[in-house]
């Protein structure tokens, strides 16, 4: 396998701007961003700023065909995924490797039915979102890509990529593991934060938002045991651990969507532990509820849009 140079990424939202900018610093000729052609033309006419700085991105259509991909990372919201992997059709040769960095657990399984999962590595993003207001993209440095498979040559030419550009990442010793731990928290806390608008600070002092988080934990915990990941029975005190470290007055994702009017990532969170459910016929009755409750808040952004 040869040694990863040219890069395609595929969405420039929270995630998908941080390493565009990274690689960009880098090596800006092999870098290229894959959008469509309304979002060329936007780009063009008002580039993006990051951190203040103008970002002179390489962007291509999905049409391109003089471009191939060693590492391709998707960073779209889940609504744009399926779209994304047609688009990146053109830019896949033998050895490209994909790192699907969206929330949840199966965007990586959506990727390999078409590609294969000799090209796919388990990864998510944690850390920071960098926050974007129109054009301008603000970032504090913290994250980090958690990645790895038991493809050791595939996981070994990322970490050399990203040693070479001094991208923080992780490889940890159980992937699988990790990556539900992070679904755990997100179900947790992403959820019903934006339900009741409260910060990581709030949710942490307030007793019966804990006794409700592990509750939606529990769900999670038996599910991610039927689909036989190790070592379940630790993964609450483990998700407990994580969220107390959260910085007090952070906000997560979907707590911005919803103070945006914004559609959310349900879907993929308890959208995912339904259908799970359904699979293992395990009960998720607390995530039911949940999913329910933004079914009618995304009813009430459709409302808002068409009275305005």
């Amino acid at each position: 396998m040869r040694e990863i140079k040219n890069v395609l990424i595929c969405g420039l939202g929270a995630i998908g701007s941080i390493y565009a900018k990274k690689i960009h610093e880098f090596c800006p000729e092999n870098l290229k961003i894959l959008v469509d052609a309304k979002r060329l033309k936007r780009y063009e006419n008002n580039p993006l700023t990051f951190n203040g700085e103008v970002c002179d991105f390489s962007y291509v259509l999905p049409d391109c065909n003089n471009f191939k991909a060693d590492l391709i990372i998707i960073a779209t919201k889940y609504d744009g995924l399926f779209e994304a992997v047609q688009n990146i059709k053109n830019f896949v040769h033998e050895d490209t490797v994909i790192l699907s960095l969206l929330n949840g657990v199966t965007s990586e399984k959506i990727v390999a039915e078409v590609y294969g999962w000799d090209k796919v590595l388990f990864s998510y993003f944690i850390g920071h979102s960098a926050m974007r207001s129109g054009r301008d993209i603000i970032f504090d440095g913290v994250g980090k890509i958690v990645f790895g498979s038991d493809d050791k040559a595939q996981t070994n030419r990322v970490k050399e990529f990203f040693d070479k550009l001094n991208i923080d990442y992780e490889i940890p010793e159980d992937i699988k593991h990790s990556q539900w731990l992070k679904f755990m928290i997100n179900v947790c806390t992403n959820q019903p934060s934006a339900l009741l608008r409260m910060t990581f600070g709030e949710m942490n002092a307030n007793k019966k938002f804990l006794v409700f988080a592990e509750k939606l934990m529990r769900e999670v915990q038996a599910i991610a045991k039927a689909e036989g990941i190790n070592n379940t029975d630790i993964m609450i005190d483990e998700a407990f651990s994580s969220i107390k470290k959260m910085l007090p007055e952070g906000k997560t994702s979907m707590y911005q969507d919803v103070l945006a009017n914004r559609k959310t990532e349900v879907d993929i969170f308890a959208g995912t532990v339904i259908e799970f459910g359904k699979k293992h016929n395990i009960p998720v009755p607390c995530n039911q509820f949940i999913y329910d409750m933004f079914e009618i808040l995304h009813e009430n952004f459709e409302l808002r849009t068409i009275q305005n």
